[in-house]
């Protein structure tokens, strides 16, 4: 019988992945604060323009989100959470090698955007798929407590040095660090020691089998009251804040006059609310239990969200920050809860296809979200957008507080194994 660790710290491959997984997250938020900006400042993007260029960076979640799922069921673990971040890395560098060459346009913009979308799909889906594999499912809460923090860290420290990186050595430079984070992560995965076994599947069976797997993935989130509740919560509170973020660019530096490097430290106050929710969230668990805690929370913080459609020059860039921090201090213990009670409910021959619809639904609202911003930001204006936003974030609470989880006291037993194809168990990782 194997002995279950003290600390999620004392396994190898939970360290290497948490360090690559840093690294993949400071070149994303470098990246999230320094192409919008790159298309607002150098490119002189319209709001609609800067809309479409944040409706694409998701629109790959949309596009093969999905079957993303069932591939990363099949695929070894370690080579395409390598693959993945060398794609992204080459994609970014790029950018700062047009801009040099005075090459740079937004179609390119828009290409980058797009594809590193189809790589961070598989980043994402596969690098939750394989945590449960790497620490055990008893340790599921705090190896997820300390991925939410580290991807706090990354936002407070990726978007604050975004912001003023971009401020003063330029946003394409910027864009050169985050490819640099990328590379680094991607030579850093190459430590894990284990190496996640795909779901078994044959050559002759597979392409058939693509899309009974989806549908088999598609059923296990949305006929579940629990998972589906997380799903509409999540994907309602995507929607609002993506088009809150998709304008604040525009808002920030041409409305209100204020400096990338005040948009870069805006954005890190959220991070700094999404590093405490994580922190707290296993003393709320053991406090409210599981679900009461995950419920409260998103009620008592959810509704502050309409303060960030306050946001202007003087008190009101406090009020505003003061909401996005509570917003995002919500996400912080949701992120640690519900995604450690969705990967309790799935068996590990699902885990791919749960992530992927979950990544499909949450992140294609990110990808609806933006364009709807810089539909309503052209036709009714950027404050009607960001208030639009604004509405939904404060409301996301509505689905998990009316479902089971909200008396849930602690995360239910392994679900089950079910039968794949072929018709047989995951084998047990080694």
């Amino acid at each position: 019988m194997t002995r279950t660790p003290r600390s999620t710290w004392h396994i190898h491959d939970f360290r290497a992945l948490f360090t690559a997984s840093a690294l993949s997250h400071l070149g994303t938020n470098l990246g999230y604060v320094a192409v919008p900006l790159i298309a607002a400042t150098t490119l002189d993007a319209s709001p609609g323009q800067a809309g479409a260029l944040a409706a694409l960076s998701t629109a790959a979640f949309l596009l093969i989100g999905l079957p993303a799922g069932a591939w990363v069921d099949r695929l070894p673990g370690r080579r395409l959470l390598v693959a993945a971040d060398a794609a992204r890395a080459a994609l970014l560098a790029s950018v700062p090698v047009a801009w040099w060459l005075d090459a740079l346009s937004l179609p390119q913009l828009y290409a980058v955007v797009l594809f590193n979308g189809c790589a961070t799909v598989f980043f994402d889906v596969g690098s939750q798929s394989v945590l449960p594999q790497l620490v055990g499912r008893e340790q599921l809460v705090p190896a997820n407590s300390a991925i939410v923090s580290l991807m706090a860290g990354a936002n407070i420290a990726g978007r604050g040095a975004g912001g003023l990186a971009v401020q003063l050595l330029t946003a394409p430079v910027a864009l050169a660090g985050a490819a640099v984070a990328y590379l680094a992560s991607a030579l850093g995965l190459l430590r894990l020691r284990r190496r996640p076994a795909p779901v078994p599947a044959t050559a002759q069976t597979a392409p058939r089998r693509l899309r009974a797997e989806v549908a088999e993935g598609l059923r296990h989130v949305l006929r579940r009251p629990e998972l589906r509740a997380l799903a509409l919560s999540g994907a309602l509170g995507n929607l609002g804040a993506q088009m809150i973020n998709s304008m604040l660019p525009v808002l920030f530096t041409r409305r209100l006059g204020l400096s990338a490097g005040a948009l870069g430290l805006y954005w890190a106050v959220g991070g700094v609310g999404l590093l405490l929710g994580a922190g707290c969230a296993r003393r709320l668990a053991a406090r409210l239990g599981h679900g009461r805690a995950l419920a409260l929370t998103w009620l008592w913080c959810a509704p502050a969200a309409v303060a960030v459609a306050l946001v202007g020059r003087g008190p009101w860039l406090w009020v505003a920050g003061a909401g996005w921090f509570l917003s995002m201090t919500e996400t912080g213990v949701s992120n640690v809860l519900g995604v450690s009670l969705r990967q309790r409910l799935t068996p590990d021959a699902l885990l791919g296809r749960m992530n992927a619809t979950f990544r499909f639904l949450l992140t294609g609202a990110l990808a609806v979200g933006s364009a709807l911003a810089g539909l309503i930001g052209e036709l009714a204006g950027v404050r009607v957008a960001v208030w639009t936003g604004a509405a939904c974030l404060a409301t996301a609470f509505l689905p998990v507080l009316r479902s089971p989880i909200r008396t849930l006291r602690a995360l239910p037993p392994t679900a089950a194994p079910q039968p794949v194809a072929p018709p047989k168990e995951a084998p047990a990782t080694p």
